[in-house]
């Protein structure tokens, strides 16, 4: 089977690049397919993980510099590994909610600086960016493969599968500043809406609608900043009694 380039129609993705493929082997290895590196990569530490794993879950591991090349244009990309599309649901922990996201990297962003604060459930109001696109699975560094995501096709449809939730719009014109909002242990929902023009006023009869305050130097924040202090403020329960990061 010859691989080739992503399109979104295709029942597989790829990763690209060692850190990630490492990622996706330690927490979804039943769903690779099989493995590509350059003839050229033994050398990198990365790569004898890689082989590692790949011997123990029996998964094909193969030399091919042209269908690395082939897949990425980056010369330092040593490692391909070719995955089966799955589908998932959420848990009933805290979700993050993104109304129709458009940018691949902010996308791989979001879904890195989401488990950088434990929260690893992604819902997607549609239309939205396609998160088994590489260059979102590159943007995340393989955190795709550590959160739960799901799609829907409006917001009132993840409200009806998920219920009994403290919903929070994040909102130029929110009603409240966020650091009014004491977190605590209630499940909550943090929403989201697109880079270029946020959420509609429709937002603002769900829940607690709330606003980041920053100067008037800019008009607003990018949408994974905003969401960046937001999950920091929200988890701060949780890891305020850190002395040292590791």
């Amino acid at each position: 089977m010859k691989i080739k380039a992503y399109h979104k129609d295709f029942d597989y993705t790829y990763t690209l690049g060692v850190f990630e493929t490492i990622e996706l082997l330690e927490n979804k290895p039943d769903l690779v397919l099989r493995v590509y590196i350059k003839s050229n990569s033994y050398q990198n530490k990365g790569i004898k993980i890689i082989s590692e794993i790949c011997k123990n879950n029996k998964i094909d591991l193969i030399e091919s510099d042209n269908t690395i090349s082939r897949l990425s244009k980056k010369d330092n990309c040593f490692a391909v590994a070719i995955i089966k599309k799955y589908s998932m649901e959420l848990n009933n922990a805290n979700h993050v909610v993104l109304v129709n996201p458009g940018d691949m990297g902010n996308m791989g962003t979001i879904i890195r600086t989401m488990l950088g604060f434990n929260y690893t459930n992604l819902a997607i109001i549609r239309p939205g960016v396609d998160v088994f696109d590489p260059r979102v699975v590159r943007a995340s560094m393989g955190a795709l493969f550590n959160i739960n995501f799901e799609y829907f096709d409006s917001f009132s449809d993840y409200l009806k599968k998920y219920p009994h939730r403290i919903i929070y719009p994040l909102m130029l014109k929110g009603a409240k500043n966020i650091h009014l909002i004491e977190p605590d242990n209630s499940r909550h929902s943090l929403i989201f809406g697109n880079e270029s023009s946020g959420l509609s006023d429709d937002f603002l009869k769900y829940g607690q609608s709330i606003f980041i305050p920053h100067s008037d130097k800019i008009d607003s924040l990018n949408l994974s900043m905003a969401l960046g202090i937001a999950l920091c403020h929200f988890s701060k329960n949780e890891f305020i009694v850190k002395e040292v990061l590791r």
